[in-house]
């Protein structure tokens, strides 16, 4: 999407909800979080103005009660994506080459 767009966007690791039975699983197999296939998740890349009501709107949803804010869009070096670490380094993501995992449904 980024790259599609021609921008950059920022994730903050802390702000990404993963469940602490899938986290530890992933690290006990070595995999991260973040390229595991998963179902019932959706990103949206809504404007700042914008994002309250998105997520008001979705918070009244049991389904999408827990929806948050895990980046921004940001200008510069065009199609990258930064991810935030845990402990506050910035590295970036690449995209996934195969797959980390094959999918089971």
């Amino acid at each position: 999407i980024a790259a599609a767009a021609g921008v950059s966007m920022e994730i903050n690791d802390n702000a990404v909800p993963v469940t602490e039975p899938v986290r530890g699983a992933c690290e006990i197999l070595g995999l991260d979080p973040l390229y595991v296939a998963n179902e019932g998740r959706f990103i949206a890349i809504i404007s700042s103005r914008d994002l309250p009501l998105a997520l008001e709107t979705l918070h009244r949803e049991p389904v999408s009660a827990g929806a948050v804010l895990i980046g921004n869009v940001v200008r510069g070096h065009g199609g990258q994506v930064t991810l935030q670490s845990r402990l506050g380094v910035p590295r970036v993501l690449d995209l996934l080459s195969g797959e980390q995992l094959p999918r089971i449904c």
